[in-house]
């Protein structure tokens, strides 16, 4: 048996590898950009591997707030005039997945295509 100091050593070694295993799968993830300008996004479509978890950063240069809204992806984020915000969305199936801008719906339109 060990004594306690040596198993509080590999129970702390063990939860460190466990960490660190961890951050590396969030790390993998690929980011992808997305602008609102002039109540528009650009760029209107995105293409992102399929099955993969995507990290998608939508930077708002516009002086006014946006709603990012997808039902094809079940998201929903307010952007903040001259803002930023981060959505994670996938893994996803090969197809379309559109959403709008919901402040500015007639103008803000996109897609996200996965293949």
């Amino acid at each position: 048996m060990l004594n306690p100091s040596r198993r509080f050593g590999f129970r702390s070694s063990l939860l460190l590898a466990i960490a660190l295993t961890c951050v590396s799968a969030f790390a993998a993830e690929p980011e992808v950009a997305l602008l609102i300008k002039g109540h528009r996004f650009e760029p209107a479509q995105l293409r992102v591997p399929i099955n993969t978890r995507i990290k998608l950063t939508v930077h708002n240069q516009d002086p006014t707030p946006e709603e990012f809204e997808s039902h094809d992806l079940n998201r929903e984020k307010l952007i903040p005039a001259a803002g930023k915000a981060v959505i994670y969305i996938g893994p996803l199936k090969p197809g379309r997945y559109d959403f709008i801008g919901e402040f500015n719906a007639a103008s803000a339109k996109g897609a996200i295509v996965a293949e």
